[in-house]
């Protein structure tokens, strides 16, 4: 995996969304504590910003993020733990 570190925790709205990085890199979201979302883009704010119009990303609460030039194969990685720790079970939103 990825040797950057993932920035702290923002509360998941259009403001905290328009101060996020626009590079590359994956993001994950969560309500509840429950993962909702693995996500990655070549623009970390694009990324966010489509999750912001998808009805079930929309009730996440919170969000962080990692630049990660590799974030494809990052987000699979990620993807892929998520599954191992949840019996084959992806993140409600994916």
């Amino acid at each position: 995996m990825a040797q950057n570190p993932w920035s702290q925790w923002h509360d998941f709205n259009l403001q905290t969304v328009d101060d996020a990085p626009e590079t590359p890199g994956v993001f994950v979201m969560h309500v509840a504590m429950k993962i909702l979302y693995i996500g990655g883009s070549a623009n970390i704010r694009n990324g966010l910003t489509q999750a912001l119009r998808m009805p079930c990303c929309s009730n996440a609460t919170r969000f962080k993020y990692m630049q990660e030039p590799n974030y494809l194969q990052h987000r699979d990685d990620l993807v892929r733990d998520y599954k191992e720790r949840h019996e084959g079970n992806l993140p409600a939103c994916m």
